[in-house]
């Protein structure tokens, strides 16, 4: 492990926290840089706490110097009144200038899969001009590119447990046939890690041992968690107009329309071995009592600075 301190984004978040944990079982000195520093804070004095001070490069800068590793989560998931990928894309390159002012050595950065494939899309566009702009800094870097999480916390696969617990009938968008790989968030955290130690520039697809399509990913769901829903194909447009009328239900966006076409294009799927060994239907089964049992929203967890991710 490279000598000195390592700095993380979001450690009081999601994939940060996982990291920041793994790293204080190593004994690394940890220090992280978050907009939510009136979460819980579950490491107490073992990890030192600073803002994510975007508007203030230099104070930035001086946070990093000395920094070993920077592991970058940061990221937003759609275009929001409080948040957009302008933003975040603008943040971030704020962030890797303050890593090169400062030294880092290395930067291990969380992307998306097929990044540089999808420029029509807000997202895929957004992360693609990250990548770009982590090379132009010349620190060394590895870029890791995952599609779909899962694990304590998580979003996507709780949400489709909820839908399936609550709603009447599951609706599918399209012929469901589209692919994806989750990959378990523990892992990602080990792969994180795994990196930070490596040299050179690398890019690699973060995904896990199991491969589903979408329909067979929510009838395996469905099966672990026995309940017994009808599961629908419905025209991807009309699937999703059904999705809007619920986010004023559960005060979220439960998934956008440029998602919904990275979805059904398959860009969630990845044909390179897995980078993880935690199997989602082991997992599932594992959790199942609790599994979907509450609604996570995305933009709770965006604007309530103040409680746990897990209560969001």
């Amino acid at each position: 492990m490279k000598t000195g301190f390592h700095v993380i984004t979001g450690a009081l978040g999601y994939t940060g926290k996982v990291v920041a944990e793994q790293l204080l079982e190593q004994g690394i000195p940890l220090r992280t840089l978050t907009n939510s520093p009136n979460r819980p804070n579950p490491f107490g004095d073992a990890i030192d706490i600073k803002p994510l001070a975007f508007d203030n490069p230099d104070a930035l800068a001086r946070t990093l110097d000395g920094a070993a590793v920077l592991y970058n989560t940061y990221w937003v998931r759609f275009n929001h009144k409080l948040f957009s990928f302008e933003q975040a894309i603008t943040n971030t390159k704020i962030l890797f200038e303050a890593a090169k002012r400062a030294g880092v050595e290395r930067i291990v950065h969380v992307s998306i899969l097929h990044a540089d494939e999808a420029d029509d899309l807000g997202y895929y566009k957004g992360k693609h001009e990250l990548e770009d702009a982590l090379a132009e800094t010349g620190i060394t870097h590895s870029i890791l590119r995952p599609g779909v999480l899962f694990g304590r916390s998580d979003i996507l696969v709780n949400n489709i447990a909820w839908a399936l617990r609550h709603m009447p009938i599951f609706g599918v968008f399209g012929d469901g046939t589209y692919r994806l790989r989750p990959l378990h968030v523990e892992d990602m955290a080990t792969l994180l890690i795994e990196h930070a130690n490596m040299s050179g520039d690398i890019t690699v697809d973060a995904v896990g041992p199991e491969g589903f399509s979408y329909i067979e990913l929510i009838r395996t769901l469905a099966k672990i968690l026995n309940v017994r829903r009808p599961i629908m194909r419905i025209p991807a447009p009309i699937a999703f107009a059904c999705s809007r009328l619920l986010n004023s239900f559960v005060k979220d966006v439960i998934i956008t329309k440029e998602e919904v076409k990275g979805l059904t294009r398959g860009l969630l799927d990845s044909e390179n071995p897995a980078t993880g060994n935690i199997h989602l239907t082991q997992w599932a089964k594992e959790h199942r009592d609790t599994l979907g049992c509450r609604y996570a929203s995305e933009v709770g967890r965006r604007t309530n600075r103040t409680l746990a991710y897990d209560q969001i």
